[in-house]
């Protein structure tokens, strides 16, 4: 198997390629570099450009014939919510245009198989129901640009389907943390676990925004998954994609397991030994109450699991840290 993985040199992206890599298995990657380093790809054959660019879909199409790709990993995008609100045309722009890009390509280059990194944010800010999980057929409403770009995604991989036979499925990550490898930490300064290590780094307490949500401790319930265990989940999808029997196009990837940002943060805490206790500040615009995934979906079909749970992602994410500042 010969993989094309866009946005392959990003914090997830390099996860895939690495575990490709350790099963044998050829992964190409095309990054435009902009929140991403070649450090983290090994020897993969790399190539830097734009994919939203007017030249993106000859140079695709030459890689995909050139290498023997036979499926396509498409990481590519921007996915700030609060820079997609201040700039939307730029987020469509870049996000619908390098995946139409690639979709056009791989029918030149005669290439069937892709998995889209699609995210929970096409659920927007949904009812939670009684069970507290967010299944994949609830109605789909994302409230930002961002949320919007993965769900045009999502139909424009359906219509391709539909159009000349490419065999496509999307998973929907929620929230994504943690480290497979030291040298493979999260970049994402912005993103919860990081940005408490920035602030204790400082130190600093950690920050939590909002504590009157209608949840148990009034703080943000979310589902957080293991970045390896979510790049073990495009191979399963890889996999998947080969099958006669496909009967799901969507599959959240989730554990099933809400941990508020309290819990968070004092798991944070207690690994990095820091005794300072956070600081609590007012909500930020958008943010869901809760969303944790019902990942029934994916088990039973794909026959995937996560395999870590907290304590994992805080330690492994606290010791890639370590590993890039120690460095530095």
């Amino acid at each position: 198997m010969s993989v094309l993985i866009n946005g392959g040199a990003g914090y997830i992206g390099a996860h895939v390629v690495r575990l490709l890599q350790e099963r044998g298995e050829q992964a190409v990657v095309v990054d435009d570099l902009s929140n991403s380093v070649t450090g983290r790809i090994g020897d993969a054959p790399f190539f830097q450009f734009d994919l939203a660019g007017d030249s993106a879909v000859q140079q695709l199409t030459d890689i995909m014939r050139n290498y023997g790709v036979t499926a396509v990993v498409h990481f590519a995008a921007k996915k700030r919510v609060d820079e997609s609100v201040a700039r939307p045309a730029y987020y469509y722009q870049q996000n619908i245009g390098s995946l139409a890009n690639t979709l056009e390509a791989m029918q030149l280059a005669e290439v069937r198989d892709i998995v889209f990194s699609s995210s929970a944010a096409v659920y927007g800010m949904p009812e939670v129901p009684a069970d507290g999980l967010i299944a994949e057929d609830i109605p789909h409403t994302p409230i930002n640009p961002y949320g919007e770009t993965k769900y045009i995604g999502e139909w424009m991989i359906a219509d391709a389907e539909r159009a000349y036979g490419t065999r496509g499925v999307c998973l929907r990550y929620f929230n994504v943390a943690g480290s497979g490898w030291d040298d493979l930490g999260d970049p994402g300064i912005m993103n919860l676990i990081p940005a408490a290590f920035v602030r204790i780094e400082r130190g600093e307490a950690p920050a939590i925004f909002g504590t009157d949500y209608p949840t148990p401790d009034g703080t943000c319930v979310r589902d957080y998954i293991h970045v390896k265990d979510l790049a073990a989940a495009h191979l399963a999808a890889l996999e998947y994609l080969q099958r006669e029997d496909r009967p799901e196009f969507a599959f959240n990837v989730g554990t099933g397991q809400g941990y508020s940002v309290s819990e968070v943060v004092a798991e944070v805490l207690t690994v990095t030994g820091f005794a300072t206790p956070p600081v609590v500040r007012g909500r930020r615009a958008g943010d869901p109450p809760q969303l944790v995934a019902d990942n029934s979906r994916i088990t039973s079909v794909l026959g995937w699991s996560a395999e870590h749970g907290l304590a994992d992602i805080v330690s492994s994410a606290w010791a890639a840290w370590r590993h890039d500042h120690d460095a530095s």
